[in-house]
C-alpha cells in the first residue's frame, strides 16, 4: 500500500487594519469589540467582533486614525482610544 503525502497543515492568514498587509494569524495582534467595549485581545479568543493590527506603532497609528472603528463597525470613545494608544506605545518602532 502507498501512502499518500500528507497536506500542508492550514495557516489562516488576516489583514493588518493598519498597513493592509496580509500575514499569518499569530503574527498579528487581535483587537475585539465585545460586551466590555473595544480591547486589546492577546490570547485570540475573545467573543466579539474582531481585527487584526501588527506589532508596530506605525501600524496602530494610522489604524487608530479611523481604519480600526471601520472594521469593528463601532464609534471608538474618548476613553478606548486612550487604553489603545498607550498599549501602542509599548510596541516597537
Amino acid at each position: 500500500m502507498v501512502k499518500k503525502p500528507s497536506k500542508p497543515k492550514h495557516i489562516p492568514h488576516r489583514t493588518c487594519v493598519g498597513c493592509r498587509e496580509v500575514q499569518p494569524k499569530r503574527t498579528l495582534i487581535r483587537i475585539v469589540r465585545g460586551p466590555n467595549g473595544v480591547e486589546v485581545d492577546l490570547t485570540g479568543k475573545k467573543p466579539g467582533r474582531g481585527a487584526y493590527i501588527h506589532n508596530q506603532q506605525s501600524c496602530w497609528e494610522y489604524a487608530l486614525k479611523g481604519s480600526l472603528a471601520k472594521a469593528l463597525k463601532v464609534q471608538l470613545t474618548a476613553e478606548e482610544q486612550e487604553q489603545l494608544l498607550a498599549f501602542a506605545k509599548s510596541l516597537p518602532q
